[in-house]
């Protein structure tokens, strides 16, 4: 596994996101130069990739980077959740109704995924599957860090993913329930982690290529035949 200097670039690359400036000039403008960065990435996930890059061309293409995370995070969580137990969470220095609300969060991001899948289905279009990951976690205390980050990470995606449901209706209301909550688990891991619960006024909209910087060091591989979706060789 890697060590803290993992979380730490990961951390690193969404910080750097959150504190860019804003305009749409430059929204086009960094989600083209993503694009741009694909094509030399040659590697077995580059479809996930390109999802995350991509400028969207319709709402499956808007709802497929949305599962994109939301396949990172359900399987970060169920993977983690069976690696630690209530105990390594007290050893660690958490109360004990961590493992219970980290257990939650799993739950929730798990319904995203079968909500994701189900409304893509619904408009005709191919969900995009789950991928083959390396969280970089080495223990609780990297496990709870490395969520906040990913927490974070995904509510700056939906609210700059916003835009571009911006004509449909029912499926921006969906995008933002699921935008809400992802809210609230970052505020929740901002607080045990001793950062600020809410940071600013506004929340930060990120591009699709900047979540691509700060997520593919996770994306490792396409999914293979058999296995759970996370990689925790060393």
């Amino acid at each position: 596994m890697r060590t803290a200097t993992f979380h730490d670039s990961l951390n690193d690359a969404l910080q750097q996101a959150q504190h860019a400036r804003f305009s749409r000039r430059n929204l086009l403008k960094t989600a083209a130069a993503g694009a741009a960065a694909t094509t030399l990435m040659g590697s077995a996930a580059v479809g996930y990739r390109s999802v995350m890059a991509q400028t969207f061309n319709g709402p499956v293409d808007v709802l497929n980077y949305a599962l994109t995370l939301e396949h990172l995070e359900s399987t970060f969580y169920r993977t983690l959740n069976a690696e630690f137990t209530d105990g390594d969470f007290t050893a660690a220095g958490f109360g004990s109704n961590m493992p219970g609300r980290f257990a939650s969060i799993e739950n929730h991001e798990a319904a995203h995924v079968t909500a994701l899948v189900g409304v893509i289905e619904s408009l005709g279009g191919t969900p995009v599957g789950e991928a083959w990951y390396d969280f970089g976690v080495t223990d609780v205390t990297s496990y709870v860090a490395t969520a906040q980050v990913l927490e974070n990470l995904g509510t700056g995606a939906y609210t700059g993913a916003a835009q571009f449901l911006i004509e449909n209706d029912d499926l921006l209301t969906a995008a933002l329930t699921i935008h809400g909550v992802e809210a609230r688990h970052a505020s929740y891991l901002n607080l045990i982690n001793d950062s600020v619960p809410f940071p600013e006024a506004f929340e930060t909209p990120l591009t699709p290529a900047q979540v691509l910087e700060a997520a593919t060091p996770l994306i490792v591989g396409t999914m293979p035949d058999t296995g759970t979706g996370s990689s925790l060789d060393d």
